[in-house]
């Protein structure tokens, strides 16, 4: 009965409208005050929940995120992939592909990569007779891979999730490789795309100009340098390089680019403050959600009932991928990795699956819920930016979901592509 008040107080509160962080709480008090657990100790967890020393990288990469999505890096980095491939047939979907790539790898976020990427290349994309809705789709499919490629505050959210256990630097080096896989899967849909419906190619940039660009964005690409070489050298730690790269990108914003204004500056802080306000307050209240879940042994029964379906590896992955599709559904992935880490990575690991790998499988899987209708936010971002509705985009997505089912099975079934690179640093 307590799990049913427990589990079922919390889906009732979702299904009202409150938001997720309170819903985790308020279910807690609940669960606390059946069992008769002082309310004192629910008090406590939610504050051991954000004191760790690892949760300061996520403020800080996100302001970094930030500053370069606002500070004219965005731009930049589109006029980069046009070297490369903005010549080839269906070039600038190429290009939104490979610019989301890069810029992944300084923002983190596929929210802040829809609305910087997307704000330059929908309008351009439609200018040059490419459909509306594919430009959006493509953006919003495109803005998943800062999810995976570091540095990805996600990956950080999921080690807390897991105990604090699991190597930050391991899973930012787990993350490149799928990361590119789920591009190359994107790339082979737009190539195929491109040659149906016989979308337009751009003009091969002279060299002396793509010199100029590549310049242009050489100091924001260098974050990308700074904070990957800074880990794997050993100079400063994951949160440490976090930090550096905050300074690191204001510094270029401001000195170098200089796109932004200086009186603009404190509304981009109040904005970042807020995103983690929203974070901290949720990664609390989840600390308090699955102190309860851990009392009442939740985790342990759910693992002993999905080990009795099947105790195949490759079964149960399937069906974890499964389950994991149909509730990013419904929930935001932080709190996902949040309430989900816990039940299920203990199963896993007694199946053998490595806790690096099954944290790029979650992410990957979650990632996919961020654009899948009804509540998708980097769906509603790109949707604003293409000025389309939602129902316009879904009916157009599902080849989109194909090519990035693909790369799930793929992620999912061959361990090497996430856990090759991390295997170099031991």
């Amino acid at each position: 009965m307590a799990i049913l008040i427990h589990i079922g107080s919390f889906a009732l509160l979702c299904f009202l409208g409150m938001p997720v962080a309170y819903a985790l709480g308020l279910s807690s008090l609940f669960a606390a005050l059946w069992i008769d657990i002082p309310l004192e100790a629910v008090m406590l967890k939610i504050s051991d929940g954000t004191d760790d020393f690892a949760l300061l990288a996520i403020p800080f990469f996100v302001l970094a995120g930030a500053i370069m999505a606002e500070g004219g890096m965005a731009a930049r980095l589109v006029n980069l992939a046009k070297v490369f491939v903005g010549f080839i047939r269906g070039g600038l979907a190429l290009v939104n592909v490979l610019a989301s790539t890069m810029f992944g790898a300084i923002s983190g976020s596929s929210v802040a990569d829809t609305a910087a990427i997307g704000t330059v290349m929908i309008p351009q994309m439609i200018k040059n007779g490419y459909p509306r809705i594919f430009a959006v789709n493509i953006t919003i499919c495109g803005s998943l891979q800062p999810l995976l490629i570091p540095p990805s505050h996600n990956m950080v959210i999921y080690s807390l999730a897991a105990g604090g256990t699991i190597s930050v630097a391991g899973l930012f080096m787990a993350g490149i490789l799928p990361g590119l896989l789920f591009g190359l899967c994107l790339i082979g849909l737009v190539v195929y795309s491109s040659r149906k419906h016989d979308f337009p190619a751009g003009e091969v940039i002279p060299l002396r100009q793509a010199l100029k660009i590549a310049l242009d964005a050489f100091w924001g690409l260098l974050t990308v340098v700074i904070i990957m070489g800074g880990i794997l050298s050993g100079i400063f730690t994951p949160t440490e390089s976090a930090a550096v790269a905050c300074v690191y990108a204001f510094l270029v914003t401001m000195f170098i680019y200089r796109d932004y204004k200086w009186n603009e500056l404190h509304h981009l802080v109040h904005r970042t403050v807020k995103t983690v306000a929203m974070v901290m307050i949720l990664i609390g209240f989840s600390a308090a959600f699955g102190y309860m879940m851990a009392l009442m042994r939740l985790p342990a029964l759910a693992s002993e009932a999905m080990l009795a379906l099947t105790a195949n590896k490759y079964v149960m992955l399937l069906l974890i991928n499964v389950l994991l599709l149909a509730l990013g559904t419904f929930m935001d992935l932080a709190p996902m990795l949040l309430i989900c880490t816990p039940i299920l990575l203990p199963m896993v690991v007694k199946l053998g699956v490595d806790p690096i790998h099954f944290g790029i499988i979650m992410i990957t899987n979650l990632g996919i819920g961020l654009i899948t209708p009804p509540v998708g936010p980097t769906l509603f971002v790109g949707c604003a930016i293409g000025k389309v509705t939602m129902e316009q985009v879904s009916k157009e997505l599902w080849p989109f979901y194909g090519a990035m089912i693909i790369a799930l099975a793929i992620i999912t079934y061959v361990p090497q592509f996430s856990l090759w690179l991390p295997g170099l640093l031991k």
